[in-house]
């Protein structure tokens, strides 16, 4: 990334200023290490990564509108947000809490296999966890009236109206056709200026290409970019 690029200045529709790229140490930032110590054991999410998520995600807090999070295992990254950002707003939990669906052929040999290796350290029983773990974290964060939504996205996610309209929503769904959905379904209602983070986006080929494929069939110009070398996310530009 090009140095002209690395800071951003604050628009209507852009976060407050920050390094895209790399240079902040975010270990030395007491309240997003607090935030993971209280939420480790209900996420999946590295420190750094987990720090790197609420720094990025605070850039965000002008902005009006629910927390929403495809994806989410235990509950912990989220939780973590909500904990940072308080009860005033809203906060919206998706998962089947039944484990991933079988990736398609679009994802690729390696994801595949990754359902298949069943003794692999990081199967974690298929992404498998309960909906009362999600539930009993975010009353741990403060978070009494989070709307946890239990079943496949196929399912859940054309029923979801978010009141407020979305400022940052979160995609944590590994496959191309559960990526593909989630923008398919909640893309419109992100507020102009919100935060689309796109966690494996470096590291599930079906959730890059769901990404593009969105963008490009719908004509959008939105940019990836990678905050602190650690959190793919775009911006979403307002309408022309």
């Amino acid at each position: 990334m090009s140095q002209r690029n690395s800071n951003r200045n604050v628009q209507s529709y852009r976060p407050r200023r920050l390094s895209v790229s790399g240079g902040v140490d975010l270990l030395k930032h007491p309240t997003y290490c607090l935030a993971f110590s209280k939420f480790r054991s209900n996420t999946l999410i590295g420190i750094n990564d987990f720090c790197a998520n609420l720094r990025l995600a605070n850039s965000f807090r002008h902005l009006p509108g629910a927390i929403v999070e495809c994806g989410t295992w235990k509950g912990g990254m989220i939780a973590g947000l909500a904990w940072l950002f308080g009860p005033k707003r809203s906060y919206y939990l998706f998962d089947s809490y039944e484990g991933l669906p079988p990736p398609s052929e679009i994802d690729g040999e390696r994801a595949r296999r990754w359902q298949t290796e069943k003794n692999a350290p990081n199967y974690n029983d298929n992404c498998r966890a309960s909906i009362e773990d999600a539930r009993n974290v975010m009353q741990r964060a403060g978070i009494r009236d989070a709307k946890i939504v239990k079943g496949w996205f196929e399912d859940t996610l054309p029923k979801a109206s978010i009141e407020d309209g979305i400022s940052i929503l979160r995609m944590d769904a590994d496959w191309y056709d559960s990526t593909m959905c989630i923008l398919e379904n909640l893309f419109d209602q992100v507020v102009p200026g919100g935060c689309v983070i796109i966690d494996d986006y470096y590291c599930w080929d079906g959730c890059c290409r769901a990404v593009h494929d969105f963008l490009t069939r719908n004509n959008r110009l939105e940019r990836i970019n990678m905050y602190n070398d650690r959190v793919p996310f775009f911006v979403k530009r307002p309408e022309s």
